[in-house]
């Protein structure tokens, strides 16, 4: 095994930069491999153009006559560009994508007639087997049957020879077995109560659109250097390893010269995206070696959340040309920051309004507030559903880990807008007198323009920050699928809006208030019952942790204690009130997400298990024995002295021997653990038990494991180190 460690580190050192040939222009390439709306106007029938348009405007079913129409005219553009299959791409709730390609090549029954053929039913609907797709108990073993339906508003793609159409994915019954399905029901009840609230402003919206831009965070291994670690080939992470003697703490790599190897992998990366219309814009050095961040433009958050899936894919298709494994477990190296997925949310209204950023007029500011301070409001309601929308076994180890935000959800605005809101909460309640009103849109209102300017700071610390414009969900796991938390979040900024515009026209209705002293009177109430979840300070500190809990904040640290407020009852009639999911669909995603947290821990548990016993012992005892056989023969020279003289090497020999049995007993113990978590009955009962009786083996049996890196001769030890993983380019 310490033979195929340096042949790796051999192969890595000799890598040469791989040659990335240079496209046009981005303005020039961008979208070439899109079904977009340049394309559909010359391959579709004006007929057929608008039914696509109408779907993804107003949400208007597409007749099947015209299906027809626009399947020719998507069949007649992909054949043009040298495709030969089409696929229903779908986001199942595996956290990957998956993808079933059919030729567009058909027969007649003899063989004969050979015709490129795509209708409009193979457009609209498919029939994928969902027998093995995560179902939650959602269908019995017999009822495999599973369809994917277009979704027009996200367009169709190609991607090598293979023409991509996504959709959503439902079971035999209807249910949503996707992460698709529910985000697009969120959208929809965010933008219908957000365009209602937008009515009080501006009664010329009739749309708004949630926006999101991601930050995805990545690591770059060589392949052969990953090869020669089992932990990363099976985990996406290292389960034991000793920290290198240089790590992050120089601060010199972060937003450093990029290396050439991997600027390159950067540049083909971007090359991809321009032609699949994914609009990357931002590449830069992370904070811990080998680590990297690529962000986009900001889009549609339906079609954000398709292009973050479709990146990752593309991540690793391109990273395997230029010898490169790419991670993104969001901890894959203990000591080291890991990876986020930094999700910056906003809405805009069809008119072009950003409604988390300020306007010119004091009645624009108002509006900016009302959905500033009901932003804050859903999440104060909803945090622990905010929490439970991020939590997964990879994005445990970071979470508080003094380089991510804590499981605390807390809302960070600065303190400029804390002073703003301050001054709202001192407004009268009832009417308001012409002069408080006059002195409000002047002195406070009016002056948030000025007050953002320059409230550029961010509080790295915080989950969930304002950043001048939009709020940055900081929480977000760079492995997880952004349509998790994008669901949660439209969802409850729908209900909140919906709660509001009822509060408001009570309060015009039966108090006979003006509108904006009504909205002001609303407003007021929301900053008095919100203050616990706005913090400021240092997320990272014990003194915070102690501070949430008094303001009644929730703090689950682990997966298993978070996932339960998905399917508390609040949760419940959330969803279902909205439309989002019903009752046995959440449920449904509450056990796939159980399931999945268990087998991954399990997977872990047996993969260090594997290690520890026919990798890390066999090479202590090894060297062990060379240092017998060191102390055997200074018995030779020396007779009686030879204890005093090889003190150090039997010292060793003894360290070594209480490390192997520490390593040995503790793995049988996690081996017994693992099974009496496997004999519980429920997903909840065996995800709580890997979490608190098996999980915590593997910080006892790395840190022995570790310390056996640090004794065993180099020349012997067969997993590749830290030092190579993170400094070898």
């Amino acid at each position: 095994m310490s033979t195929f460690r340096f042949e790796a580190i051999k192969q890595t050192a000799g890598r040469t930069p791989v040659k990335v040939e240079e496209l046009e222009r981005k303005s020039v390439i961008f979208g070439s491999n899109v079904f977009n709306d340049k394309v559909m106007r010359q391959f579709l029938t004006p007929e057929a153009y608008k039914a696509v348009q109408s779907a993804v405007q107003h949400g208007t079913k597409i007749d099947r006559k015209l299906a027809d129409y626009i399947a020719l005219g998507m069949k007649e553009w992909a054949l043009s560009k040298g495709v030969t299959h089409y696929t229903h791409w779908f986001q199942p709730l595996t956290g990957t994508t998956a993808e079933k390609h059919d030729a567009f090549f058909e027969t007649s029954f003899d063989g004969s007639d050979p015709i490129e053929k795509f209708g409009g039913s193979q457009l609209v609907q498919q029939e994928p087997d969902a027998s093995s797709f995560p179902n939650g108990g959602i269908r019995n073993t017999f009822e495999a049957r599973g369809y994917t339906a277009w979704d027009p508003t996200s367009p169709a793609f190609i991607y090598g020879t293979t023409l991509c159409i996504p959709t959503v994915f439902v079971s035999y019954t209807g249910e949503a077995l996707d992460y698709k399905a529910p985000l697009l029901r969120a959208l929809s009840a965010v933008d219908e109560a957000a365009t209602a609230v937008c009515q009080y402003f501006d009664k010329n919206v009739k749309k708004v659109t949630a926006t999101l831009g991601w930050e995805q965070e990545y690591f770059l291994i060589d392949t052969a250097l990953a090869a020669s670690r089992p932990d990363i080939t099976l985990t996406g992470r290292t389960l034991l390893g000793h920290a290198s003697a240089k790590g992050q703490q120089l601060e010199d790599h972060y937003f450093g010269s990029i290396p050439t190897r991997v600027l390159n992998y950067m540049r083909d990366l971007e090359n991809e995206c321009m032609l699949l219309g994914v609009p990357v814009k931002t590449r830069h050095n992370e904070v811990a070696p080998n680590q990297f961040e690529l962000a986009p433009i900001f889009e549609e958050a339906n079609l954000a959340v398709d292009h973050n899936s479709l990146l990752m894919d593309v991540m690793q298709k391109v990273g395997e040309r230029h010898n490169f494994k790419v991670l993104l477990h969001e901890k894959p190296f203990a000591g080291v920051n890991g990876s986020g997925k930094h999700n910056n949310w906003s809405l805009a209204t069809d008119t072009g309004v950003n409604l988390l950023g300020p306007g010119k007029t004091p009645m624009s500011n108002l509006q900016f507030l009302t959905f500033f301070i009901n932003t804050i409001k859903a999440v104060y309601t909803y945090e622990e559903l905010m929490r439970a929308s991020i939590a997964t076994a990879s994005n445990d180890h970071r979470l508080g880990a003094n380089e991510a935000p804590p499981a605390i959800i807390s809302v960070f605005i600065g303190d400029q807008l804390t002073k703003v809101l301050a001054e709202l909460e001192g407004v009268s309640a009832g009417k308001l007198s012409p002069e408080e009103k006059t002195d409000l849109k002047l002195n406070v209102v009016g002056k948030i323009p000025d007050v953002l300017l320059d409230n550029t700071d961010r509080n790295r610390t915080s989950p969930f920050a304002f950043t001048g414009n939009k709020f940055e969900f900081r929480a977000v796991g760079s492995s997880a699928n952004c349509a998790n938390a994008m669901t949660i979040l439209n969802a409850i900024m729908a209900k909140q809006l919906r709660d509001f515009k009822v509060a408001v026209d009570a309060l015009i209705e039966s108090k006979d208030m003006k509108k904006d002293d009504a909205i002001f009177n609303v407003l007021r109430e929301y900053i008095k019952e919100t203050k616990a979840i706005l913090f400021e300070g240092d997320g990272y500190s014990d003194a915070w942790q102690e501070e949430a809990a008094k303001r009644g904040l929730s703090n689950h640290k682990t997966t298993p204690g978070a996932l339960k407020a998905k399917v508390s009852e609040a949760a419940l009639n959330l969803f279902e009130e909205l439309g989002v999911m019903n009752h046995k669909e959440a449920e449904a995603r509450y056990e796939i997400e159980l399931e999945e947290y268990t087998k991954k821990i399990q997977i872990e548990g047996r993969v260090l298990g594997d290690i520890a016993r026919n990798h890390i012992i066999p090479t202590a005892i090894r060297y062990q024995n060379v240092i017998i056989e060191n102390v055997k023969g200074l018995k030779e020279i020396f007779g009686a002295e030879f204890e005093t003289v090889g003190k150090e090497q039997i010292s060793i020999i003894r360290e070594i021997s209480g490390h192997i049995a520490a390593i040995n007993s503790k793995v049988e113990e996690m081996t017994e653990a693992r099974k009496a978590a496997n004999a519980l009955e429920t997903s909840e009962e065996k995800a709580h038990a890997y979490c608190d009786n098996v999980k915590p083996f593997f910080d006892v049996i790395r840190r022995h494991c570790d310390k056996l890196e640090l004794l065993v001769d180099d020349e012997i030890w067969p997993l590749t180190k830290y030092r190579e993983l993170l400094f070898t380019r």
